[in-house]
């Protein structure tokens, strides 16, 4: 009943963010999923749900697996049949689940097997002692808010049998350690699907006008204080540039001051990903800022310089400890830690249209390089052979 609850109180969230028609189709695509196909094979990942977080750490995590040769399948926890795939697989990764009856039948009869299972996280809601970092848990309704009382996937992570984690950051590795636990950090990648869409776009790219578009990509509606951190440095910058405009895509509350330059700023809704990198295309300069020193900001994982640089599009990106690790400053985009720095660096880009392209060119050879599917972390992969019934 509770996770029936649940479920309620997220769909009624996705209907009034997105409205009856566009959220329908949102919540019917996540309801099919349950009864999707499962073949047998070595890997199943299992995950809560269908949204961007499970298509980078199951659906795409699967077909890095599938390319080194391993049978890799996903679905997710609301499957009925779960518990049946017990035999079915060799190993078990469970990506941010729920508690439930199923999940909970899985684990015990996996256990018993002495299957491999794996906890997998892309974010610290395992753990509800850092909810007073997560500034959407207050806007959450009742129901929405009952996923993460035990924190997601805290019963799994707890439990002695699972001595293994994956995780997309070194600051997430660096916590989940302190539990005691081996973990590897396999990186966020692109799948070969977005690879093709984004060769296709970029073929048929062409400039609409001469305005420079810097843009803010929300994906979630969590992000309203991150943006918030480069309001200042947007106004100054948009007060200098007379030629800029400001692109806000995805749900976000912007702060009231942007009022003065609303004439300049161009909103698009939330889109499918295929669109959405059709949006990211239509931009000059992108931007991913996030609260420095807020625990849920620094866990979290560089998708949003890598998804602009497949396009090209250079990003100037907050100085989180996973940024740094990521980019190097000046040449495939920009890391900024104070106001200062946002303004100098967009400003940067802004004026040098040489620069802003060949730093965009930088990105995507980087991200080709680094950040597909076909460059997946090799300790991980000779791990998961290693507890594989079929050896590759």
């Amino acid at each position: 009943m509770k996770l029936f609850l649940i479920k309620i109180g997220k769909a009624w969230d996705v209907l009034c963010r997105d409205g009856i028609v566009r959220g329908s189709k949102r919540v019917m695509f996540a309801f099919l999923k349950l009864f999707r196909r499962v073949f047998p094979g070595d890997v199943l990942f299992i995950s809560n749900g269908v949204g961007d977080s499970a298509r980078y750490r199951t659906v795409h995590m699967a077909e890095m697996l599938k390319k080194q040769g391993v049978r890799a399948s996903v679905t997710v926890q609301d499957n009925p049949f779960l518990p049946s795939y017990a035999k079915q697989f060799s190993v078990f990764v469970f990506h941010r689940t729920l508690f439930s009856r199923n999940v909970e039948k899985l684990l015990a009869r996996a256990k018993t097997l002495g299957k491999e299972i794996i906890f997998e996280t892309d974010d610290l809601v395992y753990d509800p002692m850092f909810l007073q970092h997560m500034d959407y848990f207050n806007q959450m309704n009742v129901f929405e808010r009952k996923l993460y009382e035990n924190g997601v996937g805290g019963e799994i992570l707890s439990d002695p049998y699972v001595k293994v984690c994956t995780t997309s950051t070194t600051y997430l590795a660096e916590k989940l350690r302190e539990k005691k636990k081996q973990v590897f950090v396999v990186r966020n990648c692109l799948s070969q699907e977005d690879i093709t869409n984004a060769e296709t776009i970029m073929m048929r790219k062409t400039k609409r006008d001469m305005f420079v578009r810097l843009a803010y990509f929300s994906g979630t509606p969590s992000h309203n204080k991150d943006f918030a951190t480069i309001t200042d440095a947007l106004l100054a910058v948009m007060e200098r540039y007379p030629q800029t405009k400001l692109v806000l895509a995805g749900p976000l509350d912007a702060d009231d001051r942007l009022n003065m330059v609303k004439d300049r700023i161009e909103r698009v809704l939330f889109s499918p990903r295929r669109d959405h990198f059709g949006n990211i295309a239509t931009v000059d300069i992108n931007l991913a800022p996030l609260e420095i020193g807020n625990p849920f900001c620094e866990a979290k994982s560089e998708l949003k310089w890598f998804e602009a640089g497949l396009l090209a599009i250079p990003t100037v990106a907050s100085g989180t400890q996973t940024f740094h690790e990521a980019i190097t400053d000046g040449v495939d985009g920009f890391v900024a830690s104070t106001t200062a720095e946002w303004i100098e660096k967009i400003s940067c880009l802004v004026e040098d249209t040489t620069f802003r392209q060949m730093m965009g060119k930088n990105a995507h050879e980087t991200v080709l390089k680094k950040y597909t599917t076909e460059h997946g972390d090799e300790e991980y992969i000779r791990y998961i052979k290693s507890k594989l019934a079929r050896k590759i």
